[in-house]
């Protein structure tokens, strides 16, 4: 045997694998301000770690011509490597090989890397950069989609699965990221839609470019389909590296704890006047979180969709946790459609992969109007709802201001489940504010009053006295601890800290039927 010849033969072929559609392809890649899969893959894992399995696969297509036309890998790179020391399973589509479009054997690829992960408990993080179905192999790309979908939908819950859409994505394509949990996107160089705009122009007669039906903006500010928006390959791949810091490898772990580098015992004083005396007036509920997570530090999720609630990853004592916060300075803090979509995705995710929860709430109630009720928001809160009711992880609720009507009960109270509700001396727990209140309650008695406005006045002080504040509920037990808002940090540590060992559980079912 001619060791050295078969050694020279595997070179070769390594060489043919790794170079990709070749020279000319690779440059207009780079051209487009766009990386290859190996370069991105470069980026994405600690250095080394990166090993490559299906590099010599090839597509089986005899029709057009295409067996003749047979590139090692077809059009997507495969294997496993580390984050942050940490096992992940990846798959880059290669736009330089066939335009990244997917066949069967490049669907075998993908499942055969999300069936070692959920084996492993690993997570899948796919590099998505691809022309759609290759229209060469027929219904078998097709068949291939749907392979991907069932396996999306069987790790779903298991591992975490992200996406970075960092090239096209059309058609079917878009439906693998969709099932996935996070959605990355690049400006200006990736786009999905499940019709491009020649086809919306010649069915609507519309006129659109791709950026704006598809484009990074588009899905991270106005469909909410996409989580993150970066400016390009490298700031897209180094994001996803610093939200694995959060997430554990599995359902069946607990999250990573990082090194602790700030004191769990912190005061912060200046919480005591954040949180205005006006009712109505704004504040910024990124000043309260950012003053009480470890370092300051804040993973803003969908950070540019329903930006009347806030949610996102942070850690507290070390520990990653999922925060959920209405925010008083857009639409003043009320949920709508957006915000309980956004939220309810949010909660289940954390659910899903045992990460606790802090609430931070001041909500005036449901944003009202004909477009909301016609939009269905009682469908779409309703989900909001059901994703706190079923969460079983370690749930902590501040209530900062506002907390009226049924948005109270829906933003993690006691009534449905949440293991711990603190409140600032600020809060208001009631049915309404003081002013509808007091024009119910009292509508008779300022009519007959000899100064209805100074009678009404007087009333709604009254009621303030009386109702706007947390002592009520905490005399009912609603609220478990009224506390100094200094002491934000430490009580919620402490409280996470006693939650650890919590264990609840859920009704034995097949599965919930969430109001869709």
């Amino acid at each position: 045997m001619d060791t050295d010849r078969l050694l020279e033969e595997l070179n070769a072929r390594n060489r043919s694998a790794l170079d990709g559609g070749g020279e000319k392809r690779i440059a207009k890649q780079h051209a487009g301000g766009k990386l290859t899969a190996r370069e991105r893959l470069e980026i994405l894992l600690d250095p080394g770690s990166f090993d490559e399995i299906d590099r010599f696969k090839t597509h089986r297509c005899t029709d057009f011509g295409m067996d003749d036309q047979k590139i090692p890998g077809d059009g997507v790179v495969t294997g496993s490597g580390l984050i942050h020391g940490r096992p992940v399973f990846v798959f880059a589509q290669d736009f330089t090989v066939y335009g990244g479009s997917l066949s069967l054997a490049h669907a075998e690829k993908i499942c055969k890397v999300m069936d070692a992960a959920m084996k492993m408990g690993a997570p899948v993080i796919g590099l998505c950069d691809s022309g759609g179905a290759r229209i060469q192999e027929g219904v078998m790309s097709l068949a291939g989609y749907a392979d991907i979908f069932l396996h999306n939908v069987m790790a779903s819950g298991v591992v975490p699965q992200i996406t970075a859409i960092m090239g096209p994505s059309a058609g079917g394509a878009v439906y693998s990221p969709a099932l996935t949990d996070w959605i990355f996107m690049v400006e200006n160089s990736s786009y999905m839609f499940i019709t491009g705009p020649e086809v919306i122009k010649a069915v609507t007669h519309e006129t659109v470019t791709k950026e704006d039906l598809g484009g990074a903006m588009a899905h991270n500010a106005k469909s909410g389909v996409a989580h993150f928006a970066a400016a390009d390959d490298r700031s897209c791949l180094e994001a996803i590296r610093t939200l694995m810091a959060y997430l554990p490898q599995n359902n069946l772990e607990e999250p990573p704890r990082a090194p602790v580098t700030d004191d769990p015992e912190r005061r912060e004083p200046a919480l005591r006047s954040l949180v205005p005396a006006d009712p109505n007036k704004p504040y910024d509920i990124h000043d309260i979180i950012h003053s009480n997570v470890d370092d300051g530090v804040f993973l803003e999720v969908h950070a540019h969709y329903a930006r009347n609630i806030v949610v996102g990853f942070a850690r507290l004592d070390g520990a990653t946790v999922g925060i959920v916060a209405n925010q008083p300075s857009v639409a003043a803090g009320c949920l709508d459609i957006d915000a309980s979509l956004k939220g309810a995705r949010f909660v289940r995710f954390c659910d899903a992969f045992n990460i606790p929860l802090v609430v931070y709430e001041d909500v005036p109630g449901f944003l009202p109007g004909i477009q909301q009720e016609h939009g269905g928001i009682i469908k779409h809160g309703a989900k909001l709802i059901y994703a706190f009711c079923e969460a079983t992880v370690p749930r902590v609720t501040v209530i900062t201001r506002k907390a009226y009507g049924g948005a109270y009960c829906v933003m993690n109270s006691r009534h449905i489940r949440g293991d711990l509700v603190l409140a600032y001396p600020t809060a208001e727990i009631a049915v309404m504010g003081a002013e509808g209140a007091v024009g119910i309650i009292h509508r008779q008695a300022i009519k007959a009053a000899e100064d209805p406005a100074a009678e009404r006045r007087r009333l709604v002080e009254d009621y303030r006295e009386r109702f706007a504040n947390p002592y009520r509920a905490a005399e009912l037990g609603y609220v478990d601890e009224v506390i100094d808002p200094a002491d934000t940090r430490r009580r919620l540590i402490r409280a996470l800290a006693l939650l650890r060992s919590k264990r609840d559980a859920n009704p034995a079912k097949k599965h919930g039927n969430i109001p869709l």
